[in-house]
Formats: C-alpha cells, structure tokens, sequence
C-alpha cells in the first residue's frame, strides 16, 4: 500500500469544485461538488438517529435504487433536517439543478448537508452554487483539498486522505475526505465522508466491504455522545482503473478492504483528534480481551467518559476514572487482572498492575499526557481479542463552542 498526497480527486476520473455560496458563511467557501467522469457503483451507510435528515433519506433511496451514481452536492451550515416535505423537496430541486448542469440524470446525484438543524435551505443560492461550480471543476490535489475545506462547519481543518494498491495487475486508488467535529458517537456521527475508487467492483460487495469496515472506524469515534441527524458515508466506485471487475471475495477483495480500513481509520482518527475545543486526540485500545464485542464494548465505555475526557485535559493520570468506566460498561472482567498504559511520543508508563496502581512517576505521566495524540492500553488478560476506539478531551472551549452554535 502507498500513502499519497491528496483525496476525494486522487482516484482516476474524479473531479471536485467548491464555491461561497453564502448559505451561512459570509466569509468562505461552503458548498462542495463531486463528479465522476463516468458512472459509478455507490455504497452507503447513514445515521441510525431515528430522526434523519432530508439528505439522508434521499441518499438511502439513490443508493438502493439508482443504477448509477455519478455526482454529490454537498452544501455547510445548514442540516435541512427537521425540515418536513419542504427540506425533501430541496434534496429533489437540487439533484434537478446538479442533473441540468453535468447532462447527467437526477437519480445519479447525491445530497449532503450538514450544519444547523430546523433551518430551510436558501435555495437561490444553492442553485447558483451548482451553477458556479459545474464549470470549474477539475482533478488536481486542489481542487480535492477545497473541496474539502468547503464543507466544514466547526472543524479546524480539513481532512483527506488516499492510497493506492496493485490490483489485478493495475493500480488502484481510494481517496477521501470528512468532515467532523461535534456532534459525534459510536454508530456514527455528524460526520459526512466521501471515498472514491477507480476499482472495478460488483455493486453487492462495495456496499458490503463498506458495511463491515465502519464497524471498526467510523463507529469506533466519539467526541460528546450526540449521535446526528445527517452521518453519512459515501463510497463511489467508477471502474477506470481497469482492472477485472471483483464479484467475489478473492485476494483482490481482500486488497481493496484493506486500502479501505486504511483510509476510513484515517478519516475517522481525524475527527476524533478535530474534536470541538480539544487538545488532544484520545485513543483507547482493549487487549486481551475474551472476544471482539466484550473489547469493543469497553473501549466505547471508556472513550465516552466525560470525567476521563477531563482528565486527558488536564493531563492528569486519574485511572480510577478510566477503570470505573469500563466497570460500568456492561462488559464482565476481573478488574483484579487489569494492567493499564499511558503512551504518546513523550514515552510509555504501566500505571495499574494487576487492578492496583504502579509506583508510577505522577510527573512522567503528566508528560505523557500532554502530547497531542496520547493512548490508553488495557490489557484484559482473558484472550486474544482487542479493539481500538477513537476520541478526544473535554475542554472549556467545547462549552463554548455549543453555547453560540446557532448565533
């Protein structure tokens, strides 16, 4: 696998514009489009909120539905979710807009929206925006990047990523980009993704090799514990890199999984380490554990933790917290077999032993935690299964970030 520069326009025949469209923001691009020069097979995984947004549901009915997709209109600052009929009829209005501008059908475009819920799309200016973008659209690393920055909302940067891997003789790319930063929990979050692939691959298997990786990426994040009206994963597919198209589970699967994890992981670590207000990604991994959904179930438990978030920004070694959080979990231990770690770049240091502290040095571990990127290892001693959840700190600044949301 290769690590390139670049996102959502680093697989073949995929394009990307952006444009200010002033839907909210006054001062910055906020609406992103995505085109493949030709068809593709889409996959699609969405919130489990039982309240979905407009976008959603118009996405949910495109990707079982459509033969093809070939485009998706992404617009910043407002959700249209709780926007009945009306917030639909906008989903319609703008993959009629994006199907005039491209020559393509509207059951080829996709919708995304994120931001502020309850609030009626300005459609004059979405269309316009489509109008705007059509004509400058093109495949170079900035235009992905752009696009990119485009659709953030509290985010503080933006987020891509891309590899490439060999493929029935033939190099193959899987590219992306986010955006996330409130608003997230397991089971997803007020994350838009969108990968592109130029693999040659059955409809029936993308959408499965989606379908099981979020399990172990998108579903491993949280930042406050909202799950949203809008999470949305996007997985496009155009076939132009040329190699034999996969239709079952071959090596060649196996391939594209895991460029896909690889990918997905990065998006995912990406939003959890832009967490509103944060200073630190927060990484949590459970070792030892008897089985996979007992590793999973703890590491959620400890991720989510408001008292452990709190002390990751304080840079404070309470790992009472940390272990009563997985006490609660619901998942059965010994808290007696417990063996806890600190890491980061600033070092590693066993804080409990066996279900009691190590004569650890309280200075040390402050260093420790106060790297940017920190992780917590708990080794279960029960087996040999583990998981890895994803997530940040809680600081003074996420409090006021969400006081003045809306304003």
């Amino acid at each position: 696998m290769n690590i390139m520069e670049g996102g959502i326009t680093a697989a073949k025949g995929f394009q990307a514009a952006s444009t200010a469209a002033g839907i909210k923001y006054k001062d910055r691009q906020d609406m992103a489009l995505i085109y493949s020069e030709k068809p593709c097979k889409a996959a699609g995984t969405f919130t489990i909120n039982v309240v979905k947004a407009a976008p959603v549901k118009w996405d949910q009915q495109v990707v079982r539905d459509s033969a093809f997709v070939q485009a998706v209109v992404i617009n910043a600052g407002i959700a249209n979710a709780c926007t009945g009929t009306e917030g639909y009829g906008y989903c319609k209005d703008t993959a009629d807009a994006a199907a005039a501008a491209l020559q393509i059908p509207a059951a080829a475009v996709l919708v995304a929206s994120t931001g502020v819920i309850g609030k009626q799309l300005p459609m004059d200016r979405l269309i316009a925006g489509i109008q705007a973008m059509t004509p400058g659209l093109g495949t170079d690393l900035a235009h992905g990047t752009q696009a990119a920055e485009a659709i953030m909302t509290t985010d503080t940067r933006k987020k891509e990523v891309a590899v490439n891997v060999e493929i029935g003789g033939q190099t193959v790319t899987v590219g992306g980009m986010c955006k996330g930063s409130g608003m997230i929990h397991p089971n997803m979050c007020t994350m838009l993704a969108f990968v592109t692939t130029d693999l040659a691959i059955s409809k029936e298997l993308l959408q499965e090799a989606l379908s099981e990786d979020i399990k172990d990426t998108y579903h491993m994040i949280s930042v406050d514990g909202d799950t949203s009206t809008n999470d949305t994963v996007l997985l496009l597919a155009n076939g132009m890199a040329g190699n034999a198209e996969i239709t079952e589970k071959n090596a060649d699967y196996q391939t594209f999984v895991k460029a896909l994890n690889y990918v997905n992981e990065a998006l995912a670590k990406k939003m959890a380490g832009d967490g509103e207000g944060c200073t630190a990604l927060f990484e949590v991994k459970v070792v030892g554990a008897e089985s996979k959904e007992q590793a999973v179930t703890i590491s959620k438990s400890v991720i989510t933790s408001s008292l452990t978030k709190a002390a990751i920004f304080g840079h404070d070694a309470n790992w009472g917290r940390i272990l009563c959080a997985m006490g609660y979990s619901g998942a059965q231990f010994d808290p007696e077999q417990v063996d806890l770690y600190f890491e980061s770049a600033a070092g590693k240091l066993q804080i409990i032993k066996d279900g009691v502290a190590t004569d650890y040095s309280e200075e040390e571990a402050t260093k420790i935690l106060s790297e940017p990127e920190v992780t917590a290892v708990a080794d279960l001693k029960m087996g040999n299964a583990s998981a890895t959840a994803w997530g940040c700190d809680l600081t003074f600044d996420y409090v006021k970030i969400n006081a003045d949301y809306r304003s």
